[in-house]
């Protein structure tokens, strides 16, 4: 499984555009398979440390187990409302969960001094920009997998 920086490899400028979507709002939506199959949104925050794209998660929150039990996400970016609007990330992949102390503490910083929590690395399956074309007359979907990389598709 791709990790991030081996996506922005192989599409420097989709994964550029998917980084500053994510960045551009500090609150995301994560989705997650419940024990019964069931979809589950909740709200994380990423963090770009080493080239990797990372979440973390309080202690035994539900979206930590859940990816404990289920490492498949969908992560979306925060959206303003139109007329303002201009474009959304997604990331789906799978999660790799982080147990060393050190490596936690590198990357969660002070949140891992208020107790224990978890830390999840994502893999990237496939990743995905949507905006309005330069006339604002089309959605431009612009996707990658390591199957087939980047296309685009414009629907108007």
């Amino acid at each position: 499984m791709p990790s991030w920086s081996a996506f922005a490899d192989a599409a420097p400028e989709l994964a550029a555009g998917v980084l500053a979507r994510l960045d551009a709002h500090v609150h995301k939506t994560l989705a997650t398979i419940r024990a019964d199959g069931g979809p589950r949104i909740s709200g994380t925050e990423t963090r770009m440390v080493d080239g990797e794209l990372w979440i973390g998660s309080m202690w035994e929150a539900r979206k930590a187990l859940d990816l404990r039990r289920d490492p498949r996400f969908a992560l979306h970016s925060g959206s303003i409302d139109p007329p303002d609007w201009d474009g959304d990330a997604k990331v789906a992949g799978v999660v790799e969960e982080i147990l060393d102390p050190v490596r936690i503490r590198e990357v969660n910083g002070e949140i891992a001094d208020l107790g224990p929590t978890h830390l999840f690395r994502l893999d990237v399956r496939e990743a995905s920009t949507v905006a309005m074309n330069a006339a604002g007359t089309a959605v431009v979907i612009t996707s990658w997998t390591p199957g087939r990389g980047v296309r685009s598709l414009e629907r108007a």
